[in-house]
């Protein structure tokens, strides 16, 4: 005869652990969801998934990725990439942190130093994004990404490097704030941009000629921006975009400098 079923206590409950594991799920990210156990060798490993879907996003854009595209690019089921993850979003969850991945901090020789090492991480980051222009139109949506294993190990380091130039740990945290909010809006934005240019098919400089005399002709009654755009006119585009990232992020750094050892 089959056993009987053992009766259940309602008033218990759910485990603390099914609880714990609800909690996560609710959450909707994939550095909280526990990886899927497999039964057999997967065809596909989840390194080479998230390297085509970045190889599809530099081509052709966040609009084109897509579960069954990528697939295809694979010559692999839809299946194959649901083991790895559950759905787009998770899936921009592990491209995002694969481009953070790119980005190197670097380690000053002395506690001087640590200026000089902000600003190559600064440009360091900007080079990720510009490299990446697609991740512009994602950052806000990845609410997770603070727990990606390459975000956590920039944090870890930049913590680091401002430490060891002198900034108390709660001041070090400000500062890596301050510059990361900084880096990412200046430089998600230029993304943005010649994410546009690409789509129109235009070159930045060929642009910023056709569009000069219209410009000009609408800031004439306004003094100051004349006399801004003719100054920055002067130069090429993007060389403009390189010095303006720059200057903002001197100054930047000179308000942080005052806190460092406060």
């Amino acid at each position: 005869m089959p056993r009987a079923a053992q009766p259940t206590n309602p008033s218990t409950g759910p485990s603390k652990s099914s609880r714990k594991e609800t909690a996560l799920d609710a959450i909707g990210s994939v550095w909280t969801r526990p990886q899927r156990p497999r039964r057999d060798q997967p065809t596909l490993s989840r390194d080479q998934i998230v390297a085509e879907a970045v190889a599809l996003l530099d081509t052709d854009g966040i609009e084109a990725l897509s579960m069954r595209k990528l697939g295809t690019r694979l010559n692999a089921g839809a299946t194959s990439l649901y083991t790895h993850v559950s759905n787009k979003d998770e899936l921009i969850e592990l491209v995002v942190d694969e481009v953070y991945g790119e980005i190197r901090v670097p380690r000053p020789e002395s506690g001087t130093e640590w200026r000089a090492a902000a600003v190559e991480c600064g440009h360091n980051v900007r080079a990720a994004i510009l490299r990446h222009p697609w991740i512009a139109s994602v950052l806000g949506e990845v609410g997770m990404a603070h727990l990606g294993p390459n975000m956590m190990r920039l944090t870890e380091d930049t913590l680091e490097l401002f430490e060891s130039g002198g900034f108390t740990p709660p001041r070090a945290e400000v500062a890596l704030k301050t510059i990361w909010a900084y880096v990412i809006g200046t430089a998600a934005t230029e993304a943005a941009w010649l994410t546009m240019l690409a789509r129109s098919g235009q070159e930045e400089q060929e642009w910023a000629e056709r569009v000069a005399a219209i410009s000009e002709q609408a800031m004439e009654p306004y003094p100051r921006l004349r006399q801004l755009y003719a100054e920055q006119g002067a130069g090429a585009a993007d060389q403009t975009r390189r010095s303006n990232f720059d200057v903002g992020l001197d100054v930047i750094l000179d308000g942080l400098e005052a806190q460092r050892g406060a």
